[in-house]
């Protein structure tokens, strides 16, 4: 196999890095439109239907990750540990949410008819995820390490 020349090797590090980039601030706007969204559903009790936008969520943020990851792999020394924020942000909002619905006695997974809401529930599993993409992440850091050891 051919090898890369250390300067086209930089190059395409430059353009993924800016790539990466981009893709982390479509992720923050995706995240704060997501979590906007969840927040209202979760208040209004069932005045708006489910956004059921997590799959669409997680597979931006699952892009994300993954290229992430081919920088880490590329060995670009740049890589700022920002994945993280997704994952404290979510654990923060949904540990909030359970709580208040303690609170309230479940008030808030309940609609004013009576009808049992899975809103709570939906954002705990989107937590759940963004907290796999990030062990995924790590596991592949994890990796990479171990074989550059050998």
């Amino acid at each position: 196999m051919p090898r890369i020349s250390k300067e086209k090797l930089k190059k395409v590090r430059k353009i993924e890095f800016a790539i990466n980039k981009n893709l982390f601030s479509i992720c923050i706007a995706i995240t704060l439109v997501a979590m906007i969204m969840a927040l209202i559903e979760f208040f209004t009790r069932g005045a708006f239907l489910s956004s059921k936008m997590g799959l669409f969520y997680i597979g931006v943020l699952f892009i994300y990750s993954v290229h992430k990851e081919m920088l880490r792999w590329l060995e670009e020394k740049e890589i700022e540990r920002r994945g993280e924020y997704f994952v404290y942000s979510w654990i923060g909002l949904t540990v909030i949410l359970y709580i208040t619905n303690f609170l309230t006695k479940d008030y808030f997974i309940y609609s004013s008819k009576g009808i049992s809401l899975g809103t709570l529930n939906e954002i705990a599993v989107i937590t759940l995820q963004v907290g796999a993409i990030f062990i995924l992440s790590r596991l592949s850091k994890a990796i990479k390490i171990g074989l550059q050891k050998r």
